[in-house]
């Protein structure tokens, strides 16, 4: 008869490693698809940007179709984000709604510079924009609508969420967004660094070239309770309205704003 405890055992901390990394993939492959939201992205695109074997991309999309998360087209075969997504998004809103908490804010600061406001949040090594509101200027500057996603550190909100963070974080994320940035008027990752340290002698996010010809926009990050800035409100106008001095004036304007809003969502944590 064989003794029973003769037999190997198997490890379970190489399965559990196995499993996180599995999470940490799949996460990685929602955001890339996000990052395409509207255009879809192919298989070889998914390959090409997240470094991960062929087989092993298929594989993890492949499941995240049959759960939801993502969905394929079925002519293109392209992948988009699919409704599990959306009703999270729902579900998750009624805890913490930062559209709501930052509506006023953005109306006042459309109504008293005339220009327009954006409220941008953080995701993963992109910002997205979930609100906007328009002054009464009647030259618009329409840099970004609700939804648009681009990598940090492209337009005054993406550049604004980066001011705050340590510059080892700042280069994995410019690492990690090389390749894409090349998509907003030729886009370097030199040239990000150097208005990247121009802002930060300023003391808010200033983007005068890289998105639409003729417009400035600049803006400020909001921090949570720990000082990590996780969403940025910022302003758009024509190159004309944003000299030197009015910066400084909207600047003051968007920091009386998101002192409103930080002190509104410390509000929220402690009720």
């Amino acid at each position: 008869m064989t003794n029973s405890s003769s037999t190997p055992r198997r490890k379970p901390a190489a399965k559990k490693a196995s499993g996180t990394q599995t999470i940490q993939r799949a996460s990685l492959l929602v955001r890339l698809v996000a990052s395409r939201s509207r255009t879809g992205m192919r298989l070889s695109e998914v390959v090409q940007h997240s470094k991960l074997e062929r087989p092993t991309a298929h594989r993890i999309l492949k499941c995240l179709v049959e759960e939801g998360f993502l969905m394929q087209a079925p002519d293109s075969h392209e992948y988009f984000l699919g409704p599990l997504i959306f009703e999270l998004g729902l579900a998750a809103s009624p805890q913490f709604n930062l559209s709501d908490i930052c509506r006023e804010s953005l109306e006042r600061i459309a109504a008293k510079s005339g220009d327009t406001a954006f409220l941008s949040v953080r995701s993963g090594y992109d910002s997205v924009c979930i609100d906007r509101k328009e002054g009464a200027f009647p030259i618009k500057a329409l840099t970004l609508e609700v939804g648009t996603r681009r990598p940090l550190g492209v337009g005054a909100g993406g550049l604004a969420l980066l001011l705050r963070l340590p510059d080892d974080a700042v280069d994995e994320i410019i690492r990690a967004n090389a390749k894409r940035l090349a998509a907003f008027h030729k886009l370097t990752v030199p040239v990000l660094q150097k208005t990247l340290q121009r802002s930060k002698k300023l003391g808010y996010a200033l983007n005068d070239s890289h998105i639409i010809s003729g417009a400035t926009t600049m803006g400020l990050p909001i921090v949570n309770r720990y000082g990590h800035p996780f969403a940025a409100l910022s302003m758009a106008a024509i190159s004309s309205r944003m000299t030197p001095s009015r910066q400084v004036e909207l600047a003051a304007l968007l920091r009386e704003e998101i002192d409103l809003i930080e002190r509104a969502m410390q509000k929220r944590i402690l009720a």
